[in-house]
């Protein structure tokens, strides 16, 4: 069924009068008729993913009809400025191709729309627009969550420049993020602008574009008129506006917003002016929140049909000869097409679980001393040494060394743009690693406290995870994410400051989770995350029990007994043993650790001889050495600090008895409860007398 649209434009275009004598100083010949052609194509693939969707054959049809003039931002950009680009940026993908030899990108698109294994970006993962010799870095569809990610991007290719680190983009590049009008109100979306213009009033260089694609509409809801520019323009960074509907507009605009950045090495908000065309998507029936004089007015509007009219009116082009590169770049697309279904599929979970594997890392080991805190230190100067693209930063990390001293000293150490302290904005924090590892560094972020990622935790789960994903590991992010959390903090407390939640960690694909209990555990760790991410371009989290960073003593005061003690290394998925028990295999971790030795010195004393597992890596977890020991036993006490509810147990019960385990198996948790303030907080969480009470119940039992 032919689209409303595609018989406007034929009717539009023959109704044309001849060439009447106008100049046009706008656009050169050449230039006009690159960008018409890239409109059509991004046109004529959009009303093919229509088709092929009716059919079954096609699985995405978000298209750019109606946004066709960004293909003048591509056209004033270079093919080496990194872009991250949103789902109608179909014209501005095709006319970017240009610029490069060896790109299909009608092609490309369609492998994407089809999910052929072939597709160059994601594998038929995801549609996406994505390729790694464009500079075009693929994002996925969360609501304006790859604009912190251009944030730090821009600060990345600057700070690689000022420290001579060799990075993927030239020292002059631009970094461009498009967006629509709706995604403009999202926080994430505010919150990147604001760190941009925070960056521009301390005049810290940072050259990125920020292209709104303002179309009126998000979905159903309108936009109010006039409200992006009411919000934006004179808010701190520089604005330029253009009608992108019209090429004599937006061209001019384009070419100068985008050398303004290049040369001012600063922030600017591009407003571009553009109608939605065919709905939101294949799937969207837009009569029921539109009329049809409402949808049918945008037609006028219409890019290509405003490009024909320029092309006409400057005689670059008649009537007929507009008609016949329409036709033809139908027939172009259309063939594709018929070859791009053809193109087999992924195949089997193996195939398409691929770019989330997790190679061993040699990671190197030194040896540290004193305390949780101390060992964290000592690892990250050590990394801070050993790698010049290591980053460390957050809130307070710079001159203050953390609240909990854990970064004391490596700021005078590294020097400021190493060692920062960051806006308070933790969707900022981790877009600012986001984007600096794609620039060649390896960026460790700190969230101060594990309740606050849950203010940002898209940025992990919907950019940082899915990256390699996306982009069948053409795109990498290395991270490691220091949180603080946990319970049992004294003096300081509260739900805020102690926070046993993490359920929305444990269940993102391809993320490390490590989580030390001990001050060379910690080393050991953070060492194979950072092996981990500049062998694998791994992301990892690395949760710190606030509650025994500076914990000298084991058993009685002064006996020092959890300082640093051995030198081992910390291989991924696997655990540390205490004891060779035979009675009992008690499994735990972080806070549990030291709780649950006491408990098997007390349960000696009753004649029951147990050794303690602290999992160390809670994704993956250890699972070999999971099912050795609990066989070795054949009882085994699961003591997990976080929730009975979504907990760590839950996982590791699964483990046990997907792995065959058949014997005793008990566990106890804290409750399903937020952590109160002062002394309430231990009426909810595991105890030590929970914890011997169960195992002597799981031995007798």
């Amino acid at each position: 069924m032919s689209e409303p649209i595609d018989e406007h434009f034929t009717r539009t275009v023959q109704a044309l009068s001849p060439y009447g004598g106008n100049d046009n100083d706008n656009c050169d010949e050449v230039r006009l008729l690159d960008l018409f052609d890239s409109q059509l194509g991004s046109r004529h693939i959009d009303l093919v993913a229509r088709e092929l969707g009716g059919q079954g054959k096609g699985f995405y049809s978000i298209g750019s009809s109606g946004h066709e003039g960004n293909a003048a931002v591509a056209a004033a950009l270079r093919p080496t400025d990194p872009a991250l680009l949103h789902y109608r940026s179909g014209a501005f993908h095709i006319e970017r191709a240009r610029q490069v030899t060896g790109v299909d990108p009608l092609l490309d698109m369609l492998l994407g729309i089809t999910a052929a294994a072939d597709e160059p970006i994601s594998g038929g993962r995801h549609k996406v627009f994505g390729n790694v010799a464009l500079s075009v870095i693929p994002m996925t569809s969360t609501i304006a969550s790859h604009l912190p990610r251009a944030v730090g991007l821009a600060l990345g290719v600057q700070r690689a420049a000022k420290i001579g680190l060799p990075s993927p983009w030239p020292d002059d590049a631009v970094v461009v993020c498009t967006f629509g009008d709706a995604s403009a109100n999202h926080s994430t979306a505010l919150g990147a602008l604001n760190a941009a213009r925070h960056c521009a009033f301390q005049r810290l260089p940072l050259p990125v574009l920020f292209v709104c694609e303002d179309n009126g509409i998000g979905i159903s809801v309108r936009t109010p008129p006039g409200w992006v520019a009411e919000a934006h323009a004179g808010a701190g960074l520089k604005y330029f506006s253009a009608d992108a509907t019209d090429l004599t507009s937006v061209v001019p605009v384009a070419d100068e917003a985008v050398s303004w950045v290049r040369a001012k090495r600063a922030p600017a908000f591009l407003h571009l002016r553009t109608v939605r065309l065919m709905g939101h998507a294949g799937s969207d029936v837009e009569s029921a929140y539109r009329s049809q004089a409402e949808i049918t007015a945008d037609y006028p509007l219409d890019p290509l049909v405003r490009t024909a009219e320029l092309l006409v009116s400057t005689g670059l082009l008649t009537p007929s000869e507009v008609l016949e590169r329409y036709e033809a770049k139908r027939a172009e697309v259309r063939a594709l097409a018929r070859d791009a279904v053809a193109r087999p599929k992924l195949a089997g979970a193996k195939q398409i679980m691929a770019p989330l594997a997790t190679s061993p890392v040699d990671a190197p080991f030194v040896p540290v001393s004193g305390t949780l805190a101390q060992g964290i230190n000592q690892a990250l100067g050590w990394i801070l040494a050993s790698d010049p693209g290591a980053l460390v930063f957050g809130e307070d990390v710079g001159r203050k060394g953390g609240v909990y001293g854990v970064t004391r000293g490596l700021h005078k150490k590294y020097g400021p743009a190493r060692v920062f302290d960051t806006v308070l904005d933790e969707q900022s924090i981790l877009g600012t690693a986001l984007g600096t590892a794609l620039a060649g560094f390896l960026p460790i972020p700190e969230i101060q406290y594990l309740a606050y990622v849950h203010n940002a935790l898209d940025q992990i789960r919907g950019e940082a995870a899915t990256m390699r994903f996306f982009s069948n590991d053409q795109y990498r992010n290395p991270m490691i994410v220091r949180l603080a959390g946990l319970g049992y903090q004294k003096g300081f407390g509260g739900h805020f400051h102690n926070d046993n939640s993490i359920a929305a960690l444990r269940d993102i694909p391809g993320v490390l989770i490590a989580v030390p209990a001990r001050a060379d555990d910690a080393a050991a760790m953070l060492y194979t995350c950072a092996s981990a991410a500049r062998t694998n371009g791994q992301v990892s989290v690395f949760l710190e029990p606030i509650a025994l960073y500076h914990t000298r003593d084991l058993h009685e005061p002064g006996d020092n007994g959890w300082l640093a003690s051995s030198s081992e290394s910390a291989p991924i998925g696997r655990a540390r043993i205490y004891g060779s028990g035979a009675d009992l295999t008690i499994v735990t971790f972080a806070n549990g650790v030291p709780m649950c030795l006491r408990v098997a010195r007390r349960l000696a004393s009753r004649g029951v001889d147990a050794r303690v597992l602290d999992l160390r890596w809670i994704a993956p977890l250890p699972v070999a050495d999971l099912l050795a020991h609990a066989n070795e036993t054949g009882r085994v006490l699961v003591a997990d600090e976080t929730r009975r509810t979504g907990g760590v147990s839950e996982g590791v019960f699964a483990a046990l008895l997907d792995g065959g385990y058949r014997g005793a198996l008990r566990r106890v948790t804290s409750e399903d409860c937020f952590i109160p303030l002062g002394p309430a907080a231990h009426q909810v969480l595991l105890d030590e007398d929970s914890i011997f009470k169960a195992a002597l119940d799981t031995v007798t039992g």
